[in-house]
């Protein structure tokens, strides 16, 4: 390899291409997913204990927000997690947080493609007949936004900029309606609230159900070496959309499960278009499920342009091989988006005889699982980075920190011991491919060597 193709194909220095909008419309669009249009059939039963459950839940997301926040802020480089694991606890640390997000990353990703085609099928119902289709139909998406990612970052940021600004219809056109009706009728449109009915233990079951759409705030940081400006455009976009698009759930949620029977949402597949086509009309309703589909695709794109990202920052620093370093010429990760999409296809593949609420429940709660693994480790590298002085004296850093690691750990329990189990595992089988690539680094730098020689 000459001097002169080592500078073409593997940049120096990325091309910044993702402003504050494009870093805004990454977080909501990572984190207004396919959790959020189903979740209010879950959460009905619980009443007005699952508002509270979303007070407890965005406490306490907003809390980890602004530790990746201030960390973003003096660490302002690709790969987010992996960067302020391995400042803090050494290359294994490092290593292990990296390997365990990036599983993370491409098992959700298997994930929302099912919960896409489960949108898709409404439209067309043939694909739910026909045995395997929906795995099918599933890997073409993975594949489909692989290619919009490969064909540039900043094409994928303005995909997710549009996507982001549809995927808010569904939620304007609920709280429209909420408005609208409280304008009317007032609190009496509301469910009664019985203060006997309120129990710490509903709350914290309700609020254990928001994790799988609240988990993605922490996706600026990610491809942080792509943002202009990164150490004042990351933090404010990850503070600001984790709290409007709390807000938005918090608001949402609470009017449809407030304000129809908590049979009529328990019982719907479309919570969403029931609820407008309950104040409104069916057609309405199926351009809300429209909309839900495009939100689900959007955040698809979303995650695989940060799952690129991760296997990218460890070959730079010599955890993975090398060959994952290198960009083409558009500046992308094309090995590592081809690898990760390729364990995700193989994660659909093997579950393809079950069905797609199977298969999205498995993947999702395993994917939330180990998210939370990372969220801890994350939240202690804060507080071991304030005790060497890393961010001065000011005392609202660990604050934050403790109530972060103190909600990880209680949504970890609240998860179950099944989905944690297989996120332990996971986590660990990461130990022997850390040393062996240690063992490798000598003589693969070596080769590296002798080839620019």
């Amino acid at each position: 390899m000459t001097t002169t193709e080592t500078v073409t194909v593997v940049p120096a220095e990325p091309p910044r291409a993702l402003g504050f909008w494009m870093c805004l419309a990454l977080v909501m669009g990572s984190m207004i997913g396919s959790g959020i249009f189903l979740l209010p059939a879950a959460l009905a039963p619980f009443g007005w204990n699952a508002v509270f459950g979303w007070l407890v839940a965005i406490a306490g997301v907003l809390c980890m927000a602004r530790v990746f926040a201030h960390l973003a802020r003096v660490m302002p480089e690709s790969g987010g997690p992996y960067v302020y694991a391995r400042q803090a606890f050494g290359e294994m640390g490092g290593f292990l947080v990296a390997w365990s997000y990036w599983i993370s990353v491409w098992s959700a990703n298997a994930a929302i493609a099912i919960a896409a085609v489960s949108y898709l099928s409404s439209f067309f119902p043939g694909i739910a007949a026909v045995p395997g289709l929906p795995a099918l139909v599933a890997i073409g998406l993975i594949w489909l936004f692989t290619a919009i990612n490969l064909w540039g970052v900043g094409i994928a940021g303005r995909v997710q900029v549009v996507t982001t600004l549809l995927k808010l219809v569904p939620f304007a056109a609920v709280i429209l309606i909420v408005i609208g009706v409280l304008t009317v009728h007032g609190t009496a449109s509301l469910a009664t609230y019985r203060g006997e009915t309120i129990g710490l233990g509903a709350i914290s079951a309700a609020a254990g159900l928001t994790m799988w759409p609240m988990i993605g705030f922490e996706a600026a940081t990610v491809p942080a070496g792509r943002v202009v400006d990164p150490d004042r455009t990351v933090p404010r976009a990850t503070s600001l959309g984790t709290l409007a698009t709390g807000a938005f759930y918090l608001i949402v949620c609470s009017g449809i499960i407030l304000m129809m029977p908590a049979d009529a949402i328990a019982g719907s597949n479309a919570p969403f278009g029931t609820f407008v086509a309950h104040f409104w009309a069916p057609g309405p309703a199926a351009l809300i499920t429209l909309f839900a589909t495009i939100s689900v695709l959007g955040t698809l794109n979303g995650w695989v342009l940060v799952q690129g990202e991760l296997p990218t920052a460890l070959a730079h620093d010599g955890l993975f091989p090398r060959w994952f370093a290198r960009l083409s010429a558009r500046a992308t990760p094309v090995r590592a988006q081809l690898l990760s999409s390729g364990l995700a296809s193989v994660l659909v593949a093997s579950n393809y005889a079950k069905s797609m609420g199977a298969m999205f429940v498995f993947m999702g709660m395993m994917s939330t699982a180990i998210t939370l693994i990372v969220y801890f480790f994350v939240m202690i590298a804060a507080l071991t980075e304030y005790a060497r002085g890393r961010f001065g004296r000011r005392p609202t850093v660990p604050a934050l920190a403790i109530a972060g690691l103190a909600f990880a750990i209680w949504a970890l329990v609240g998860i179950g011991l099944g989905s944690d189990k297989w996120s332990a595992i996971l986590f660990l089988s990461g130990i022997p491919v850390f040393l062996l690539m240690r063992r490798s680094r000598p003589a693969a730098e070596a080769a590296e060597q002798a080839a620019v020689a």
